[in-house]
């Protein structure tokens, strides 16, 4: 049976298209809006969503969703997107400016439901910089794109395509192909 896979991104979309082809898993995109709960973590909106969408379509789903935590900020979780919508990357900087702690990570839930109910979730942590000054212009994601940066390389995400960063996000859904190649 296809897997569906629920998401609308660009970049989770190439994520996708870069793994599950290499283990010859047949998939494809539901771009069909789910109501999404608040939750404190991105597992809960994953596993919730995931659910809700393979009981009505009466097929497996893959749904991630990913949070970023600033270490010195202790936010802003799954509340990523709408934080970012409303401080941009010039007032986060402004925000770090007394702190020596530049780290922090992705943490990405990916949930893999079959139509009865079964679930299995994967979480993985992609650990990240805030570089001291915006950079680029290959914005993929979103708005910090041009401060963040993966640890230890030296270019922000908005510096290279997202193709040479395609190995790094991989590491996201690798276990999951392998889980439903498992599976099957």
């Amino acid at each position: 049976m296809k897997i569906g896979v629920l998401t609308k991104n660009p970049g989770k979309i190439a994520v996708v298209n870069y793994v599950f082809p290499k283990y010859g898993i047949d998939f494809e995109f539901i771009s069909r809006d789910f109501a999404e709960i608040q939750a404190a973590t991105s597992k809960e909106i994953a596993e919730d969503t995931a659910l809700l969408a393979a009981k009505e379509l009466s097929r497996p789903i893959v749904r991630e969703d990913a949070s970023l935590y600033i270490n010195a900020l202790g936010f802003p979780g799954p509340f990523t997107t709408y934080i970012e919508r409303m401080v941009p990357a010039e007032k986060l900087l402004q925000m770090l400016k007394s702190f020596k702690d530049r780290s922090g990570y992705f943490e990405s839930a990916v949930a893999y439901v079959e139509p009865s109910g079964e679930l299995k979730t994967f979480i993985t942590k992609i650990e990240i910089e805030i570089n001291t000054k915006p950079e680029g212009d290959l914005v993929a994601w979103g708005a910090w794109d041009t401060v963040l940066k993966f640890k230890e390389e030296t270019r922000t995400f908005a510096s290279y395509p997202i193709e040479e960063r395609l190995p790094v996000w991989s590491k996201i859904y690798e276990p999951v192909a392998k889980y439903i190649l498992k599976k099957s």
